[in-house]
């Protein structure tokens, strides 16, 4: 089992670089990256990435917890560890997809 505070606050950012390049110091009160976000625990962070957003834009997400920084793998394995505070749902990108029905031609 994964050891994880997910009470902790946590931040989203589009891209590792995002994350690396700006400390906390520096947001605070100052501009943030496009598609930056800030939550007030990791679990919801972690709820928004995976159920959320876009499967291309996960690939670049990256989550940052008491200066540590996880890509969008290791974000993943957090959300299915037996520890996840939240029942989990099926991704609205799945949702969308399975809306979509390939083999439904137009009738004539």
């Amino acid at each position: 089992m994964i050891t994880f505070n997910y009470d902790k606050v946590a931040e989203l950012f589009p891209a590792r670089n995002d994350a690396e390049l700006l400390p906390a110091g520096a947001r605070q009160g100052g501009r943030q990256p496009a598609g930056y976000g800030r939550f007030v625990r990791a679990a919801y962070a972690i709820r928004f990435a995976i159920e959320e957003l876009p499967a291309d834009l996960l690939l670049q997400t990256c989550l940052r917890v008491d200066e540590k920084i996880f890509d969008s793998n290791e974000i993943r394995i957090l959300y299915e560890s037996e520890g996840y505070p939240f029942i989990r749902r099926t991704p609205a990108r799945a949702q969308r997809a399975s809306n979509i029905l390939p083999w439904k031609r137009k009738s004539r």
